[in-house]
């Protein structure tokens, strides 16, 4: 029997809300498994209602975070073209197969069983320094490398198994936790602003201080920039107008309009003779090909110690070790947040499940020679354009594989038509900077190192470790270090030894 109050209310909009809310309640828990429908299922498992998201905003997510990221396939295979001490090369081809078949598969893996927005790539961090490595050390082959890789992979996994990497990042501080989201969002803005050409490296042969400028000489030059402001203009226009899709209507808008130019006048990629073209990616026609997985197993974990010696192996598996461990907890922290999937003490739901996913990618990264895999930053994209849950990552999962036999998912996108999606991103996690306790300056001064060095270094992992080890610094110069967490001296530790490798390799000579 409905009571006087209720029946006084059917009427309103309070009695109908209540009421939907009532149904909604019964049909998503007391109704079992078996009565469900499979949208239900999948509603249910993905937790999508329960984050207040859609389908339709699940996929738009997992489309935009797939166009933001698809440029690692081709730029994969451009970082790791070099040859070896051996003068064996990778393959253009190969590395690019295997970078894609590698990041949809652990993508999908993130989204089914971890269950949260976050792809899976190879990191650009890590992936530099391998190559970099390899030019150095005549003696590695590029399955020694990749052994270094798995190798810091395997030992990245047992520290998730024995609850260390939760307990670090439980330990770290709530202030220094929102410094790494606004550090990310704007490495994500530079990163944008980079791929477009808005800002670009002074050579060093200009003899200037300045590392940085606006386009070419001060100047913005080129069809592609233009590309880039008019997909910034409408991106930001749609955001503030609160469009559902803003950010993928913005990337697909600013795409469109880069394969007419491209088309009516020959642009071309940029280079000496044409700087004004575009960054790297070409917007083309479709093109089938068939993927070349030969790469899978092409490792030699043990080369590197017989090259080397043990020592020099060693310190080189740290560096990559430190390196895939705080950018994924880094980027996990920023991706969660700004997802809202993280609650006031900065835990994430099913972390664990997160991390052995992300140390999983350094194992499987580094044993089919697409170097280690991680969660991926521009999964901002995805995030900023509504995805909540794991559902948006099978599906930027499945296009990532479809991209290895369909090239046009990634050439008709270039980088100048994502790269305001990335700084309209890196707005929204940057707005949080005022969550930093500003008046405990033991907390503000590292916090601010933190966000300030990871674009100035280009490096996720170069701002959380100058931040950590300020902070344990400053605190211990205020006298109350023993309010650090005894983990935060670990790590600070470990930092300062990361920071010194290079005076290290010196003085032992190694």
């Amino acid at each position: 029997m409905i009571s006087r109050t209720a029946y006084s209310l059917r009427g309103s909009g309070f009695f109908a809300e209540a009421e939907k809310h009532r149904i909604f309640t019964m049909s998503s828990s007391t109704q079992t498994p078996a009565t469900l429908t499979f949208a239900q299922r999948v509603d249910r498992y993905f937790k999508i209602s329960e984050r207040q998201s859609t389908f339709s905003t699940e996929i738009r997510g997992g489309i935009a975070t797939f166009f933001a990221m698809s440029y690692i396939v081709v730029l994969n295979p451009l970082v790791l073209s070099g040859a070896d001490a051996s003068g064996t090369e990778l393959g253009l081809q190969r590395v690019a197969a295997v970078t894609a078949f590698v990041a949809g598969i652990l993508t999908i893996i993130m989204g089914v069983w971890a269950r949260h927005p976050f792809a899976m790539a190879t990191g650009l961090g890590v992936n530099a320094f391998v190559a970099i490595t390899v030019a150095t050390n005549p003696g590695l082959t590029w399955q020694d490398i990749m052994g270094l890789v798995v190798i810091a992979g395997v030992v990245m996994f047992v520290l998730v198994l024995t609850g260390f990497r939760t307990a670090v990042f439980n330990a770290v501080p709530a202030s220094l936790k929102t410094a790494i989201v606004v550090g990310i969002g704007m490495f994500i803005a530079l990163i944008g602003l980079v791929n477009s050409g808005f800002v670009r490296r002074i050579p060093d042969a200009a003899g200037t201080t300045v590392p940085v400028g606006l386009g070419f000489d001060g100047k913005l030059l080129g069809w592609p920039i233009l590309v880039f402001i008019v997909g910034l203009l409408l991106t930001m226009a749609l955001v503030v107008r609160k469009v559902k899709g803003a950010i993928l209507i913005g990337i697909v808008a600013a795409a469109v309009l880069a394969n007419i130019l491209e088309a009516m006048f020959d642009i071309g990629a940029s280079s000496a003779e044409n700087p004004s073209g575009w960054s790297l990616v070409v917007p083309s026609l479709p093109s089938w090909t068939l993927p070349d997985l030969s790469l899978i197993g092409h490792v030699n974990p043990i080369g590197a110690f017989s090259s080397l010696g043990v020592t020099a192996a060693l310190l080189l598996a740290f560096v990559i070790l430190l390196s895939i461990f705080f950018d994924a907890m880094g980027t996990m922290v920023g991706l969660a947040a700004e997802a809202g999937n993280i609650d006031e003490e900065g835990n994430i739901p099913d972390v664990e499940k997160v991390l052995l996913v992300d140390a999983a990618g350094a194992i499987v990264g580094g044993g089919t020679s697409s170097s280690s895999s991680q969660i991926f930053v521009e999964s901002g994209a995805g995030i900023g354009e509504g995805a909540r849950t794991g559902f948006a990552s099978v599906i930027t999962g499945l296009l990532l594989l479809a991209a290895m036999f369909l090239t046009p998912l990634i050439y008709l996108v270039p980088f100048e038509a994502v790269a305001p999606a990335l700084v309209v991103v890196g707005f929204m996690m940057i707005s949080q900077v005022t969550k930093i306790d500003w008046n405990d300056w033991g907390l503000a001064l590292p916090a601010f190192l933190t966000f300030t060095l990871m674009p100035f270094t280009y490096s996720i992992a170069n701002g959380i470790g100058a931040g950590f080890i300020a902070f344990v610094f400053i605190r211990s110069a205020q006298g109350r270090a023993r309010e650090v967490h005894p983990l935060m001296w670990v790590v600070a530790a470990a930092f300062v030894l990361f920071f010194g490798i290079g005076l290290i390799e010196q003085l032992t000579g190694v």
